[in-house]
């Protein structure tokens, strides 16, 4: 056996161990993660589409700049929620992709996650007798409060001179959750302008034009303050949403879709079951048909099957049953370019090559029609996860990324595994019948 088969075989054993260490047992957290990863089919949660009002954007931004805006807000709305491992994703000009694995609290999440979340504070005026003015339906008049900031020009209050550390707390009177929030140094100096001129006034705090609460401002306030009357749900999503900042753009709900966890271990349990019955049929084949050479492939596959659950755990790879069921084809696929790899090498065999000879001979000629045919699925793979990443399907997108992945590591488990694996076992077992050639 040549240097340089010794030591792929060592890489091999390296990689082989390396392999098993990270995915034995599969529920295992290294590297910081537990098991695979799931999709919604299998895991169950929500899938939502949203389609932002583009046209109400800044005019200083471009649609670019503000789409990326709103997708780093969500994913961190989504990961302050609790979800693990949201995917969120951009769609064509102004569509973004929500994927919350495991999420039972749909409705929640939804309005968490799509909320613009743009607080206002704003202020009355007292009529004759003290009393906020009203309009004809007795309501009472809010205007927007503002004050010179730090630069010499009068700006509005918004959410956005608020810290990223808002908190729910609970009074110290009533126990009643509240939401403390802090202003930046421009926040501070509007703030304490307004709430001077408003002592004994009513200040309007509103989170997208509804009013969260109006306290009656009873000292001047500078640096930080509380939003009350909430229960601990709204409180908490709240300090959720200042401290990701508004989106923005408003955001519409256009699909929504949920997915029971209980239809994805069903689903998972049978996949399995069809896979092992599968693989098993497929080894006896080899074996029986290829003999030594069919024992050889069913090491590489091994070798081929660990490398893989690898890759899908470390990435992450999402794993869909339609992602589940491209691994099991990129199964059949590595196991076909090393039926193509033996009958060359029999064709060399009874043309008379030593057992060397005609393995080297067999994978050299076998290697176009691999390339060739992998090739080609790779394209087919590349066009699948552009159209479902385009129209949101992202059943089509695992099983294309599934598949890419699994062919990929074909090539190397049929070129390298076990060209390796086979030199090594015809140096020792030297009887033409043991690799179906009489």
């Amino acid at each position: 056996m040549k240097t340089s088969s010794i030591w792929l075989l060592l890489i091999i054993l390296v990689l082989f161990g390396f392999g098993l260490w990270a995915v034995v047992p599969l529920e295992s957290e290294r590297f910081g993660r537990q098991g695979l990863t799931l999709g919604l089919d299998l895991k169950g949660g929500a899938y939502l589409v949203y389609e932002a009002d583009v046209s109400k954007r800044d005019p200083s931004q471009t649609v670019d700049q503000v789409m990326s805006s709103v997708v780093s807000k969500i994913e961190r709305r989504a990961n302050a929620f609790g979800v693990k491992e949201p995917i969120i994703q951009r769609q064509g000009e102004n569509r973004i992709l929500v994927q919350l694995p495991g999420e039972k609290n749909v409705d929640e999440a939804k309005k968490l996650i799509g909320k613009v979340a743009q607080l206002q504070f704003k202020e009355t005026t007292l009529d004759a007798s003290g009393q906020p003015q009203r309009d004809d339906n007795g309501e009472i008049i809010w205007e927007n409060a503002a004050a010179v900031g730090s630069d010499g020009k009068t700006k509005e209050l918004t959410g956005q001179y608020l810290k990223p550390n808002a908190r729910v707390v609970l009074a110290p009177n009533t126990n009643e959750p509240e939401v403390a929030f802090e202003w930046n140094d421009e926040g501070a100096i509007l703030f304490e302008q307004i709430t001077k001129r408003n002592i004994q006034k009513p200040l309007g705090i509103f989170l997208d034009e509804e009013m969260v609460s109006a306290p009656t401002v009873q000292a001047v306030i500078k640096n930080n303050g509380v939003i009350t009357g909430m229960d601990m749900t709204e409180a908490q999503n709240l300090a959720i949403q200042l401290n990701s900042g508004s989106l923005d753009v408003p955001l519409t709900v256009i699909l929504e879709q949920t997915v029971d966890a209980t239809l994805g271990s069903d689903s998972i349990r049978k996949s399995v079951i069809a896979g092992a019955i599968g693989l098993l049929l497929v080894i006896l084949f080899m074996i029986l048909y290829y003999r030594m050479a069919g024992v050889v492939a069913t090491l590489a596959l091994l070798v081929y099957g660990v490398l893989l659950a690898a890759i899908f755990k470390l990435v992450p790879v999402t794993l869909t049953l339609a992602g589940i069921a491209a691994g099991v084809v990129s199964i059949g696929m590595a196991v076909d370019a090393n039926i193509l790899i033996f009958e060359r090498m029999k064709e060399e065999l009874r043309a008379g090559r030593t057992l060397a000879a005609a393995v080297d001979a067999g994978f050299k000629r076998a290697w176009l029609a691999i390339r060739d045919s992998n090739v080609t699925t790779f394209i087919a793979c590349i066009v699948l996860y552009w159209f479902g990443d385009t129209f949101g399907a992202f059943i089509v997108k695992g099983f294309a990324l599934t598949l890419f992945i699994g062919v990929a590591l074909s090539m190397f488990s049929a070129i390298t595994v076990s060209r390796t694996l086979l030199m090594l076992v015809v140096g020792v077992a030297k009887d033409r019948r043991l690799y179906g050639v009489k």
